[in-house]
């Protein structure tokens, strides 16, 4: 990914996820009781903090996480995931 097609803000930043991730995935995730995300660190978490450049090059998206450090911008980007699938699943029951 390049500089300019990162995203920049939380919202894009999932929307990408739930581009890019498979369904049986998202459903794992979606079914994840939130004090479980901590176990997504060093797996999702990761990857978020490499693809979405949260270490070098998208301070904008560091920004708007309200985070300075990478790890915890990931964190935030996580549960932001995480509740749009609650969220999700909600309006299908």
């Amino acid at each position: 990914m390049t500089t300019d097609t990162l995203p920049t803000s939380i919202e894009a930043a999932v929307r990408l996820v739930l581009g890019l991730m498979p369904e049986d995935e998202l459903t794992r995730i979606g079914a994840l009781p939130r004090d479980a995300l901590v176990d997504l660190h060093v797996s999702l978490g990761l990857w978020m903090r490499n693809y979405f450049g949260l270490w070098k090059d998208n301070q904008a998206l560091l920004d708007a996480t309200g985070r300075t450090h990478p790890d915890d911008a990931s964190g935030v980007l996580v549960e932001a995931l995480w509740q749009h699938l609650q969220d999700q699943r909600a309006r299908l029951h």
